[in-house]
């Protein structure tokens, strides 16, 4: 049997980065996940559909990690602008990075490249041990332990247990806590288009009446990964169309912003729900990201919660240890749950309402959002308010904004 302080449940970009957060701390750090070490990604090949739109918050987690460098030095693409409109319509808002003197507002970034480089780093750490490929079996939640049955049969022990396996968590499910939920009624429909006119570091997204349409720059100066966020029919119909007739439609849905598109990829559609667990924590247990909670992606702000679910955690962590206080005890982690919590839920409520406004076609809907986008626009002071909660600078905790890289 082997003990640790820590088990983490999942090995993503999440569960990886508390991982390696925990370096140095003097905790023992296990993470279980069940699908072997990532592939390297190679210089040349296709784009993958997943991607993530990092914001400032993420970046300075990844960077205390020691991880950002590598990143850079894989693939990424940083974006100076965000452009938001209503198509057939006035309401439109763009941020520009250099009026609020910034180099860029954000980077897309494959999924599988933060992946990566997260791996490398946490398979080098002295205090982290990788298991995989392994999924927890059992567990038995002990009044100083739990108990864990690996697939494979090893049995582990830890103070605590940390589950960062995703919107359908195995360990949240065990644990019987309770998860609301709702169907936002779309599907996302994933892919990668090369447009005729160049993106220019722009983000961009379009409403209209049945569907949000974004377009999110990739380091190829023509090539974009598109979120369509569709009615789950119509997205079905969209993912079975013949390339032109796919491409045309894109194009024109899209206003012709960026020219003629050309379908680059397969096609993927994602079903979209948001999930908020009645707790973040329990006895010896912590949930993160996805687990915890799932939100829709028309902000694009999903993994960005995670990473700041990831940070606070690993300030408790670090500061309970420290104290010598027991790191599995839901008394002490209380103030992760409470600070996460309100962080989701604002977020998760602030989406819902944002969604809300901008379905349908609803003529009385549709002057006030294209009021608000105006004003929003155009008024002094709004417009960096709105910047900095995209950039996650409001949901931050104190310990980031002065810590050295690891």
């Amino acid at each position: 049997m082997q003990s640790f302080d820590v088990v983490i449940a999942g090995g993503g970009m999440v569960g990886l980065a508390l991982a390696c957060g925990l370096q140095g701390s003097g905790l023992r750090v296990a993470v279980v996940e069940s699908y072997p070490p990532v592939q390297p990604v190679i210089a040349g090949e296709e784009y993958a559909l997943r991607v993530s739109a990092i914001n400032a918050a993420s970046e300075r987690l990844l960077q205390h990690l020691g991880v950002w460098r590598h990143i850079l030095d894989m693939r990424t693409s940083p974006y100076q602008e965000m452009e938001v409109w209503e198509r057939d319509s006035f309401g439109r808002i763009r941020f520009s990075a250099a009026e609020h003197g910034l180099e860029y507002l954000g980077h897309i970034i494959e999924n599988r490249v933060i992946r990566e480089a997260l791996w490398k780093k946490a398979d080098r750490l002295s205090d982290v041990t990788m298991l995989a490929p392994a999924a927890l079996q059992q567990v038995a939640w002990g009044e100083n332990e739990a108990f864990m049955t690996l697939s494979d049969g090893r049995m582990l022990t830890a103070r605590l247990v940390v589950g960062a396996d995703g919107a359908h968590s195995w360990l949240r499910q065990h644990a019987d806590i309770p998860l609301t939920f709702w169907d936002y009624e779309h599907h996302a429909l994933v892919a990668a288009i090369r447009t005729e006119e160049p993106h220019g570091r722009v983000a961009r997204q379009v409403f209209y009446g049945e569907g949000i349409l974004a377009f999110l720059p990739l380091a190829d100066p023509h090539l974009c990964s598109i979120v369509w966020s569709l009615p789950g029919e119509i997205a079905e119909q969209y993912k079975q169309l013949n390339h032109k007739r796919f491409n045309q439609q894109l194009a024109v849905d899209f206003d012709l912003r960026l020219g003629q598109c050309e379908l680059m990829s397969e096609r993927l559609t994602i079903p979209l729900t948001g999930r908020y667990a009645r707790n973040f924590a329990a006895h010896r247990l912590a949930l993160l990201g996805d687990a915890a909670h799932t939100i829709h992606p028309l902000a694009g702000q999903g993994v960005n919660l995670g990473f700041m679910d990831v940070a606070e955690l690993i300030g408790e962590l670090r500061r309970l240890h420290g104290q010598g206080k027991d790191i599995g005890q839901h008394f002490y982690l209380r103030r992760y749950e409470r600070r996460r919590k309100h962080g989701a839920a604002v977020m998760l409520a602030g989406m819902q309402g944002f969604r809300q406004l901008f379905d349908g076609n609803n003529p009385a809907k549709k002057l006030l959002r294209d009021v608000g986008l105006s004003l929003a626009d155009n008024l002094p002071g709004i417009k960096p308010k709105l910047l900095r909660q995209a950039m996650g600078l409001n949901d931050l905790p104190d310990w980031l904004y002065s810590a050295e890289k690891i």
